[in-house]
């Protein structure tokens, strides 16, 4: 079935994509009981998704390869809370936001390793290179999430679990095409034999794009993407309560650009390595769990434009480096804590050159951050169906000292089938590698803070034929860092290169303050055959910055108004057959609001044909009534396309 699980006080019915649930699936949905619910990772400690009280979507296998979506985003962006907006088509520099805070406050973790780019601007993940791939469940945690996942997780965490094997022997593959020369073609093998198991995938994606600027702003050639990338893991049991393991993860990717005004040739290149290494071993019979873990992440972006004397316009590298031990103890029956030490050191260089051959190369812009963080969590049932948690954190940073967080929630599921959830907790973002010693640098930089809240009800009706449930969340956030434009003529000492009197056309500043509150709302029914669901997201996003000019206005990019609604049918001879749709309301490009992002509505259409028990033939049709629509001002979006192919599971 498609099956998009969302057991939280406001998502538990998240879109569906307009997939159905197999027949016999729907049959049983009604009478899944409790001992069924999804265990959820995202909270470093296997929970069930009934115990978690901050709110939480979890898209399993099954609803990830009913999707039919080639990008995580395209998948994530059906969830409540999430807005996306991307400068062109795939490949393209691409922003995912959880209710409403900024890009770079979203914490990216594939199987445990933490991602980010320190050479970026906002040291976030750039979504644009992340394909379906070998995931296996994904996780969309909302709300600041500092406690257990550090710096950046103010507005959420993206968790991605990568296949793991059960068989020993398993493989599967996808392969499609369709418009635009577009070709996506992915396997995987792995097995499970004694005390060793291992699975390696591949995918390659190709299509000749559209253009990044839209039509109406003068783009006329096609701007392509290819992505090739490989996962790999290998876990040893070297005793009942001993084992090692190692993942990997490597991509690389060119997309053609084009500059504001129009078409050119130019285009960049994304190389992103992650390494993981780890030891697991359990102590007092399985109680007290235990890891010892070291990762690496290195991303390597580089531009080139072929008509320039020196072609080459940014070099930009990042490089994490990650220990850490976490612990989890049973302390007694209705009594559990996670805890751990984690020490991170960031490096990061960049320049960009001129395109002059007069100019001499600049240096590269160099910096480097080391932060050792201890954080707990104690998670306690005082009565059947009530739990409640409490945590804190302390983060010390080479350059900004320590800083102490803390966070609370409870979840009470009660035997009306109604579960009642509510959370506090507080967010911490040092500054970035970039905003402190790039070219626009400034080291007397703060830290931005955030806080906020969420309470919200969910009910189950008909034998949990139907749920429907609704959350209210509230979050602030200080201090924000915003980049500041120089005029020529400005006697501002900050748009003077730090120690050189030459000017420079900015600088990074703490001058921003935002709120954002708003409600999500979900609904689903199942009736034999047929499932119905949706999802509503109402977000205020504004610039709350004393005496700003832009005080009270929205905050760009970020639609107060999206919902998400599909419906889905299974035929009894093995065809799947849906229809999905998705609604933006209107939204604002820049901070003053003068520029404004209309609303739009998708509709796609989507089946599946069931060829054998393993073999399953798919088609799709997006956007089938060629919406012309951006996310961002100048950017082309697709248009009417479609798709088909075969998937198989063995």
């Amino acid at each position: 079935m498609f099956r998009v699980i969302v057991r939280s006080s406001i998502s538990l019915a998240a879109f569906a994509a307009g997939f159905p649930v197999s027949a016999a699936e729907a049959a049983n949905a009604a009478a899944r009981s409790e001992e069924d619910s999804i265990v959820v990772t995202a909270t470093r400690s296997p929970l069930a998704l009934d115990e978690v009280p901050s709110t939480i979507t979890v898209l399993d296998k099954t609803a990830i390869d009913r999707s039919q979506d080639i990008g995580a985003t395209e998948l994530l962006l059906r969830t409540p809370g999430i807005t996306v907006s991307r400068n062109g088509g795939y490949g393209t520099a691409t922003s995912l936001r959880i209710r409403g805070a900024e890009s770079d406050h979203t914490v990216v973790v594939i199987d445990g390793v933490k991602l980010n780019d320190p050479a970026a601007a906002g040291g976030g993940y750039n979504f644009a290179n992340l394909l379906v791939g070998d995931m296996e469940r994904i996780e969309i945690l909302r709300g600041p999430q500092s406690i257990l996942w550090g710096s950046q997780a103010i507005g959420g965490v993206v968790n991605i679990v990568t296949a793991i094997p059960e068989k020993p022997l398993e493989g599967s593959f996808d392969i499609e095409a369709g418009s635009r020369n577009t070709v996506s073609a992915r396997a995987a093998i792995g097995g499970r034999t004694g005390p060793l198991n291992w699975r390696i995938g591949g995918q390659s994606f190709t299509t000749d794009g559209i253009s990044a600027i839209a039509p109406a702003f003068g783009g006329g050639e096609r701007d392509g993407y290819r992505n090739r990338s490989v996962t790999g893991r290998a876990e040893l049991a070297l005793a009942s309560n001993l084992s090692v393991e190692v993942r990997g993860y490597y991509s690389t990717a060119r997309v053609n650009l084009d500059s504001t005004s129009g078409d050119t040739p130019d285009y960049a290149l994304n190389e992103e390595f992650v390494s993981y290494a780890g030891a697991n071993f359990d102590l007092l019979d399985g109680r007290f769990r235990n890891r010892i873990s070291y990762s690496y992440t290195d991303t390597d972006r580089s531009n080139y434009g072929p008509l320039r004397a020196r072609p080459v316009s940014l070099q930009a590298k990042g490089e994490n480096r990650r220990w850490e031990y976490q612990g989890n103890i049973d302390v007694t029956r209705g009594v559990s804590a996670v805890f751990g030490v984690e020490n991170e050191r960031s490096r990061f260089r960049s320049r960009s050159p001129s395109g002059s051959l007069a100019t001499p190369l600049p240096d590269f812009a160099i910096g480097k951050a080391d932060v050792t963080s201890l954080y707990g969590q104690l998670s306690v049932e005082p009565l059947d169906g009530l739990t409640i948690n409490g945590g804190v954190r302390h983060d010390d940073h080479d350059r900004f000292g320590g800083q102490t967080l803390f966070a609370a929630g409870g979840v009470w599921r009660l035997p009306t089938g109604t579960i009642l959830r509510a959370s506090y907790g507080e967010g911490f973002k040092a500054p970035t590698l970039y905003q402190m010693f790039s070219e626009y640098g400034n080291v007397a930089l703060d830290p931005e803070e955030a806080h906020g809240w969420e309470a919200g009800i969910e009910q189950q009706l008909f034998g949990r034929a139907l749920t429907v449930g609704g959350v209210w969340f509230d979050r602030t956030t200080t201090g924000q860092i915003i980049f500041n434009s120089c005029s020529p003529t400005t006697p501002n000492p900050l748009c003077l290169v730090p120690g050189d009197s030459t000017r420079r056309s900015g600088y990074y500043s703490n001058v921003a303050r935002g709120e954002a509150h708003g409600i999500e709302a979900t609904a689903a029914l199942t009736l034999g055959a047929l499932t119905l669901d949706g999802n509503y997201s109402w977000i205020v996003a504004e610039d709350r910055s004393p005496g700003a000019t832009n005080f009270g206005r929205d905050l760009p990019r970020r639609p107060r108004h999206a919902a998400n609604a599909s419906v889905g049918y299974a035929l009894p001879f093995g065809l799947d057959v849906g229809a999905a749709l998705r609604w933006s309301g209107k939204s604002f490009d820049n901070a003053s609001n003068s520029i404004v992002l209309d609303d739009y509505t998708l509709i796609d259409l989507r089946a599946e044909f069931r060829l054998s028990e393993n073999v399953r033939f798919f088609a799709r049709a997006e956007n089938i009534f060629d919406e012309n629509y951006m996310t961002a001002y100048r950017y082309g979006t697709l248009g009417r396309s479609i798709y088909a192919g075969f998937r198989g599971r063995f």
